[in-house]
C-alpha cells in the first residue's frame, strides 16, 4: 500500500469536519493555500478525485475510503501518544455516532469517566437506524447501532436493548382520549415524531392494534430532552424510551397507554479495528476504551430481550383500557 502522507490525511479530515477550506485552514494553523496543495498532493497519489470542491464539501467515494483510513490512523497515534505518556493534542478528536435516546439518558454517564480523564470525543447524532452508514463511510470510528452485522475491519458486541413505550399527560388523556385510546380513534389524535426518519410511533401503533401501515397524525419535535417535554406539556401521545420517562410515569405527570404493549429495540457498538489485537501487553487502545466502557454503561441501563409480547388486538376489538 502506498505510503501516504499523515498532513494531508489530516486536512482531508479537517475538510470534512469543518465543511470548508477556510475552517479547516485555521482548525489546522495554515493556510488555505497549504489545505489545498496538501489536497491536491493526496489526489495526485491516488490518481482520484477526493474532494468535490462544492457548497457544501463533499467527498467522492474514493475520498469516503481514504477519510476511513484517516481516522483509524489519528485514532492509532493518539493511542500511541497515550501509551507514551504523552498528552493528545486537542484537535486529536475521536468522533463516535450515537441516537439521540441513548445520548439523553444512559450514554453521557458512561462516557463521562473518559471524560474527566481528558479523552476528547466528538459525538455525533442520529437516528439508531442510521449512525451506521456514519460508519460506513469513515466519518465516526465507532457507532451506537441497530445494524447487528459487523462491517468488514470492524467487530461488533450487542448492548442491550432499549424498550419504547406510550405515554400522555393527564390532561391530554383527558381532554383527547377519555374513553382511551383505540383503533377507532388513533388517527384522530396527534402524535409527537422526532423527525422524519422516525417511525416508531406507526411501529407501536401497528403493535398495539394490528395494523400494517397506520397513518398518524404527526407532529415533530426534533430533540429528545424537548420531545419529552412537548409530551408531558400535552401536545400530543409519545412513544419514548422507559428509561427516560419512568420518573415521569412514577410522578403520575405521565400517563402510560396500553403498557401490555412496547417495543424493544436491541442496540449494538460497532466499532474499526485498529491493531490492538497485536500488541496484548500494551495498554488497551483507546478507541476499546470507549467501546468498554460503553458496555459496562449499557449494561447498568439497557434491558436484556424479554419473551414475546401478546398478539395484536382482534379485528373487532376497538374499545381498550389505557
Amino acid at each position: 500500500m502506498q505510503d501516504f502522507d499523515p498532513a494531508a490525511l489530516d486536512c482531508l479530515a479537517a475538510l470534512v469536519d469543518e465543511g470548508s477550506f477556510e475552517r479547516a485552514a485555521a482548525r489546522l494553523s495554515i493556510t488555505q493555500s497549504a489545505v489545498s496543495q496538501r489536497l491536491r498532493g493526496l489526489e495526485q497519489q491516488v490518481g482520484q478525485l477526493l474532494v468535490v470542491r462544492a457548497r457544501p464539501l463533499r467527498l467522492t467515494e474514493p475520498g469516503k475510503v481514504l477519510l476511513r483510513f484517516a481516522r483509524q490512523w489519528q485514532a492509532l497515534r493518539a493511542d500511541v501518544a497515550r501509551e507514551l505518556e504523552e498528552s493528545a493534542t486537542p484537535d486529536e478528536r475521536l468522533p463516535i455516532a450515537v441516537n439521540a435516546d441513548s445520548l439523553a439518558t444512559w450514554v453521557l454517564p458512561a462516557l463521562d469517566p473518559l471524560v474527566q480523564q481528558g479523552v476528547s470525543l466528538e459525538l455525533v447524532v442520529d437516528d439508531q437506524d442510521f449512525t451506521h452508514d456514519w460508519l460506513r463511510q469513515g466519518a465516526v470510528l465507532g457507532c451506537v447501532s441497530t445494524v447487528p452485522q459487523a462491517l468488514r475491519g470492524c467487530r461488533v458486541v450487542p448492548l442491550g436493548v432499549m424498550r419504547y413505550v406510550a405515554v400522555a399527560s393527564p390532561a391530554f388523556v383527558a381532554r383527547e382520549l377519555p374513553q382511551g385510546l383505540t383503533r377507532a380513534n388513533f388517527a384522530r389524535v396527534p402524535f409527537l415524531v422526532f423527525n422524519r426518519k422516525d417511525d416508531m410511533q406507526s411501529q407501536w401503533v401497528g403493535r398495539a392494534f394490528g395494523l400494517p401501515s397506520p397513518r398518524l397524525r404527526d407532529r415533530y419535535v426534533p430533540s429528545s430532552e424537548a420531545y419529552l417535554r412537548a409530551v408531558r406539556m400535552g401536545w400530543g401521545i409519545g412513544v419514548v424510551p422507559e428509561l427516560q420517562a419512568c420518573d415521569w410515569l412514577d410522578s403520575g405527570e405521565l400517563l402510560p397507554l396500553h403498557p401490555e404493549v412496547h417495543l424493544e429495540v436491541a442496540l449494538h457498538w460497532h466499532q474499526w479495528k485498529l491493531g490492538s489485537e497485536q500488541r496484548p501487553q500494551a495498554r488497551a487502545a483507546l478507541l476499546d476504551r470507549i467501546g468498554d466502557a460503553l458496555l459496562q454503561g449499557a449494561s447498568r441501563a439497557l434491558a436484556a430481550p424479554s419473551s414475546p409480547q401478546p398478539g395484536p388486538a382482534e379485528e373487532g376489538s376497538d374499545e381498550k383500557d389505557l
